[in-house]
């Protein structure tokens, strides 16, 4: 054979070798060579490459587009007889050929760490998994742009708002404070002729969206040059090139996705508004790391090293991502032990509900033995949220009981407790669904409290149809009505602490009517009861007011004994209607700077007053006027006309303080 065939030959065995591996995956090895290199011009072409001994060889790198292809192939058989020949050569070559086999590996090993680093495609999430066309600015909002949490807003009088240190919890029970203002202090792979294995079983979980790390013919060029290293005993050091390289490049895409190194302790130390934010962000990049960036980490380990060696797929793997994937779940763990405080209940809900969707995509991911400690610590992290979440709610419920502040509110208006309390619940409906899987007890009220004055008391098996969530929520309104009826006695006029009552349980009402979620779980039996007792607060309310007042508007008193004159005494008329308006403007001057903040019962308060003064006093007034108008100086007792009266009564409850003096419109 000329030794232009021989060229050829080669040339045709090495092409015709790559493409019949590319498309069925198998080792080298399995292949018959045509004609094998020569020793002697294996250890040339293996010498030729030494970096340590020649300027050329350290400048160039065989697996790169500045060398002919020729060369790679050529150098990759060289290295075959090579290996082939160990078990065959005298004792007095083998040095030789245990020489070469060493200079070759580490070329090898320096072109198997070029290819990873040189052909590495960015990683760039542009895709999130429920909108494709999100880019990474909005997968991963800044906290300028971010909506804030509804608890940052949880005492503002709204009904939109949207539905969330030490490593144990504490035992002391949260205050809530308030200041001033009532504010609460589909996939496919380019390689996938490379890969000898069969489809994964994640690889058809819809959520998962592979990408592709490194372009086919990097990758093809990867395994060829892994099954050698293997193949001499070079394992370790293939898989921990792997392993750095790799795991460099998931450390950069950790940047883009704005995860940072935080240690346990670093979390637990950062303030809860921070930590909002980050939650935020860890939800959306945690997605995508299981999602696409570990997943496809995944299957490269495949394309390159399945059918290498046993397992050695898995240790690159988690070579590569053993250590970030820690630092992605260290945060999530953190919060899961982190204090716990009511403000924090609805972003933990939040970090439940993410990890609780990405759970069967973690579980294919790390499917392997080695990869069991992610499963494990993922689920542990789960269930300390969902333990974390049901502590948080019971800490609530007694923070609610408990809440210690005595200064009554201007005006009877709504307590900032009440408003707190209520948006609360009001996002605790909204995460009915993960809620009443983690709430599965009811909580310790009657018997257990009997004979506790500080606890109220609820009869649980009125509830019994009633799911362990709803009963949480109809007890703590139980709690709220409770420490409001104590803030109550505070108030030094009775009359303002009925409407005090009145105006708190009102709001409760409208905001359980408000929310569809929130009144299915309280029930329209209860919502009865609240709507019952607001009504009766109001009827007291006029009773402790209007029935003094109404009092000097009655006929007994005013006959005199044996005078005539119609038996009316004059003088008793007089200060009847002296006495009358003098209650009537203090009654006017103090309750116009009450406050009832809902304008419907407002209006329907008001209109209530007038059905009762305004008649009783026309009737009086037409009685009695001319007694007084045919006296001296009628103005000073007879000082206004049903009109005043009506127009006065719409100054109540504005809120606005009224002169001293009321005016007379009818003059």
């Amino acid at each position: 054979m000329s030794h232009s065939h021989r060229a050829e030959d080669k040339y045709f065995f090495a092409h015709t070798q790559r493409n019949f591996t590319q498309q069925n995956s198998l080792s080298f090895s399995h292949f018959l060579i045509m004609e094998s290199l020569p020793l002697e011009t294996a250890e040339k072409i293996i010498l030729r490459w030494d970096s340590t001994a020649s300027e050329d060889a350290r400048d160039k790198m065989i697996f790169s587009g500045g060398v002919d292809r020729d060369e790679a192939d050529l150098y990759l058989q060289a290295v075959d007889e090579i290996q082939r020949s160990l078990s065959s050569v005298s004792v007095s070559s083998s040095d030789k050929v245990n020489s070469a086999i060493q200079i070759a590996m580490a070329r090898l090993e320096d072109e198997f760490r070029n290819i990873l680093i040189s052909h590495t495609i960015p990683f760039d999430p542009s895709t999130s998994e429920d909108d494709p066309s999100q880019t990474l600015p909005d997968l991963l909002p800044s906290s300028t742009s971010s909506p804030k949490h509804p608890l940052t807003n949880l005492e503002q009088d709204s009904t939109e708002t949207e539905p969330e240190t030490t490593n144990t919890t504490t035992t002391t029970t949260p205050l809530l404070r308030f200041n001033s203002d009532g504010a609460a202090s589909s996939v496919h792979s380019s390689v996938s002729s490379v890969n000898s294995v069969n489809s994964s079983s994640y690889r058809s979980t819809s959520s998962i969206r592979e990408i592709d790390l490194i372009p086919s013919d990097a990758v093809y060029d990867l395994r060829c040059i892994a099954e050698r290293m293997l193949s001499s005993g070079y394992l370790r050091e293939c898989i921990q090139v792997y392993g750095s390289v790799r795991k460099s490049s998931v450390d950069a895409s950790f940047r883009k996705l704005h995860i940072e190194k935080l240690s346990i302790g670093d979390v637990q130390r950062l303030e809860w508004e921070q930590l909002e934010n980050k939650i935020r962000r860890w939800i959306k990049a945690a997605k995508v790391c299981v999602r696409t960036l570990f997943a496809s980490e995944k299957k490269l380990c495949e394309q390159i090293f399945d059918g290498v060696g046993t397992s050695i797929d898995d240790a690159c793997f988690m070579e590569t991502v053993k250590g970030p994937a820690i630092q992605l779940f260290n945060f999530a763990e953190a919060i899961s032990i982190s204090r716990r405080s009511p403000e924090k209940l609805f972003k933990i809900l939040d970090l439940h509900d993410a990890l609780t969707d990405l759970m069967p995509d973690i579980d294919v991911v790390f499917d392997s033995k080695s990869s069991e400690s992610i499963r494990v610590q993922a689920a542990e992290i789960l269930s300390r949220l969902g333990e974390a979440a049901r502590g948080i709610l019971s800490e609530f419920e007694n923070a609610v009981l408990k809440e210690p502040s005595r200064v009554p509110v201007p005006g009877g208006t709504i307590h900032p407790l009440t408003r707190y309390v209520m948006n609360y619940i009001s996002l605790i409906s909204d995460y009915k669904v993960t809620l009443n899987e983690l709430i599965v007890s009811k909580p310790s009220t009657g018997s257990r409290y009997s004979g506790d004055v500080g606890i109220p008391d609820m009869d649980l098996s009125e509830y019994e149809e009633k799911t362990p969530l709803d009963v949480h929520l109809i007890w703590i309104i139980v709690i709220l009505q409770f420490n409001l009826d104590g803030k109550s006695k505070h108030y030094r006029d009775a009359s303002l602490a009925h409407l005090f009552i009145m105006n708190n349980v009102h709001y409760i009402v409208q905001k359980v009517r408000g929310s569809s979620e929130l009144r299915e779980m309280i029930g329209d039996d209860y919502l009865k009861k609240l709507t019952g007792k607001f009504r009766q607060a109001a009827t007291r309310y006029q009773r402790e007011t209007w029935v003094k007042v109404l009092y000097y508007l009655r006929d007994e008193g005013l006959h005199a004994s044996g005078g005539f004159s119609s038996g009316v005494s004059k003088s008793a008329l007089r200060d009847r209607f002296k006495t009358f308006n003098s209650m009537f403007e203090e009654v006017h001057r103090t309750q116009a700077v009450w406050l009832i903040p809902d304008s419907q019962l407002r209006e329907e308060l008001r209109i209530s007053i007038s059905e009762k003064l305004i008649p009783a006093y026309r009737s009086f007034l037409g009685r009695f006027r001319s007694y007084i108008e045919s006296g001296r100086h009628p103005e000073n007792y007879i000082k206004y006309s049903v009109e005043d009266l009506e127009y006065a009564v719409l100054d109540f409850f504005e809120g606005i303080p009224v002169s001293q003096h009321l005016r007379r419109r009818s003059e």
